[in-house]
């Protein structure tokens, strides 16, 4: 027993195959062997089965007690699984020693292609032979882990699996559901994703995917980031692409614990997660300092309020290499859009313990910039945006569907590209379904406005894609009761995008394109030339342009 609890260094030592010089008796008896299997696989496959049957019913029948006849069969089975095992194997070594020669290229170029597959087909790759499956396996296939489905197949074991697999290679993760085969991230088309509004899973029940004996749960939960912060943070360190749609268990806290893991993320997209812009934000700029694309995309259009100026300006000075910032679906008001977008020469920051601070406003390299579906933006932030002050080096500005965006901004914004601003802009999107706001009121809609220049624009500024989609007459919906309703199903986008222009003759004087009048602008938290804002909540900071 001693023996067996404690094995010595000798009995610990690997037992040497059998050869034909020790045990002379090995070859004749593998060759019985061998002619024994070829005779039996050498039965004609057109002969009855049943004589067959009835050769192991008359075995049974001689055994001379019910055990003997138990223990017969009980081999039979185990012969036959041996015997399936041992075929599968050698269909496996051919189809490897297949692949292998007339596969062309060599392991180390192999695995290069695998690096650049998506992950199931990576998998579907891993399984097809031995040959495969070990260049699968190596760490730079899952550099960039890409586990996005149309309907929840991916749990947390998942993920850590592969997590642990790229090793030190690991760059990027794609995690959760996004709603179709027709949305892509980056788009214009939401890629918030509710069970209700899928028909794909249409079928689909939380409760039909929840832990059955012998099936694990399909579902990602809180926990499926905390390999990025397990083991010291050493997977989270590596990361430089961070995206997650729709992961219904996701919170705040679990959101948070993993940005902090990640202080080389360069690339975070966050769509229909339930968690706040506030927190999510604070996070990032406390964490994520070489961060440079951003996007994130409200699970509830219009609700989310938490957005306070400090969370602006802390993260413009903490990520000043943010050049892509998408915020769609957020109550964002002018005010702390302007911190974000529009570069100035600083502003002093007034702490309620009375410490002033000097920091600066805009980031610097920002060129694309969509603020789509925002509640509350009447697009005051974009006065002197483009001269001087900042938006000189934007590109792409994507407006889509902010309910309160005014029809005067708009003209004055166009009228400042008229006049030489935002040299570098490429892209705009002013579209909305349910037309521009008006100065006065912004429950009077304009379809059809004859003051905005939007055919002057294409004729001046050929080289920019110009979206102007509104609606042929009015089609308003009162915004309460769209909110009290699910915002999923409710608030969508159109299918297809038109460039629709106007024959407008009232342009703007070059005056008025430096938009140096402050009236009107619908959002009089502050004014534009040395402005204060005082905030609602106790907690914020008040700012002083200078």
């Amino acid at each position: 027993m001693d023996t067996l609890l404690h094995p010595s260094t000798s009995s610990m030592a690997k037992r040497p195959c059998p050869s034909s010089a020790e045990n002379p008796m090995l070859p004749s008896f593998f060759s019985q062997m061998d002619n024994l299997l070829l005779s039996f696989l050498s039965l004609s496959d057109s002969s009855p089965p049943v004589s067959l049957d009835l050769s192991f019913d008359r075995l049974l029948e001689s055994a001379p007690s019910d055990a003997d006849q138990s223990s017969l069969i009980d081999r039979a089975h185990n012969l036959g699984s041996l015997l399936l095992r041992a075929a599968n194997r050698s269909a496996r070594k051919r189809a490897s020693l297949h692949n292998s020669i007339a596969w062309a290229l060599p392991p180390d170029l192999t695995i290069k292609v695998f690096s650049m597959l998506d992950s199931q087909s990576l998998c579907y790759a891993a399984a097809t032979c031995s040959m495969f499956n070990k260049c699968a396996m190596d760490p730079l296939c899952y550099a960039n882990i890409d586990l996005t489905t149309v309907v929840p197949k991916v749990n947390n074991a998942v993920v850590s699996t592969m997590i642990q697999r790229a090793g030190k290679s690991f760059r990027s993760l794609k995690l959760g559901i996004v709603p179709g085969p027709t949305s892509s991230p980056g788009s214009c088309q939401p890629l918030v994703y509710s069970i209700r509004n899928s028909v794909d899973v249409s079928s689909f029940s939380w409760n039909d995917k929840k832990t059955r004996q012998g099936k694990e749960s399909s579902i990602l939960t809180r926990s499926c980031l905390y390999p990025l912060s397990g083991d010291n943070g050493a997977a989270g360190t590596l990361l430089r692409r961070l995206h997650l749609y729709n992961i219904e268990r996701m919170d705040n806290a679990s959101l948070c614990v993993a940005l902090a893991a990640c202080p080389s993320l360069l690339d975070l997209e966050i769509v229909g997660l339930h968690v706040e812009l506030r927190q999510t934000l604070m996070s990032v700029s406390s964490n994520c300092h070489l961060i440079e694309r951003l996007f994130f995309e409200s699970s509830k259009t219009g609700r989310d309020d938490s957005l306070k100026s400090p969370t602006c300006v802390d993260l413009v000075n903490n990520c000043p290499n943010i050049s892509y910032l998408s915020l769609r679906g957020f109550k964002l008001h002018d005010y702390k859009v302007r911190i974000l977008v529009k570069e100035g020469s600083g502003c002093i920051n007034i702490l309620s313990s009375g410490r002033v601070g000097v920091v600066c406003l805009g980031f610097r390299k920002l060129k694309y910039a969509d603020f789509s579906t925002s509640y509350s933006i009447s697009g005051t932030f974009l006065r002197n945006l483009g001269s001087g002050f900042g938006g000189n080096l934007l590109e792409v500005l994507i407006l889509r569907d902010c309910m309160h965006l005014k029809e005067v901004e708009v003209a004055r914004f166009l009228t400042a590209v008229l006049a030489g601003d935002f040299k570098f802009l490429r892209y705009l999107d002013i579209s909305n379904r349910e037309g521009l706001a008006s100065e006065s009121d912004w429950y009077q809609r304009s379809y059809n406005s004859s003051i905005i220049p939007l055919k002057q624009v294409l004729e001046v500024r050929p080289n920019i894609c110009l979206l102007a989609e509104f609606p042929s007459e009015g089609c308003y919906i009162d915004i309460d009761h769209m909110f009290d309703s699910d915002v999923n199903s409710e608030i969508s986008l159109p299918s297809q995008l038109s460039s629709h222009t106007s024959d407008g003759s009232l342009l703007m004087s070059s005056s008025e394109s430096s938009y140096n009048s402050d009236q009107g602008s619908g959002n009089e938290e502050y004014q534009v030339s040395g402005f204060v804002i005082y905030e609602e909540s106790s907690d914020e900071v008040d700012f002083l342009v200078v």
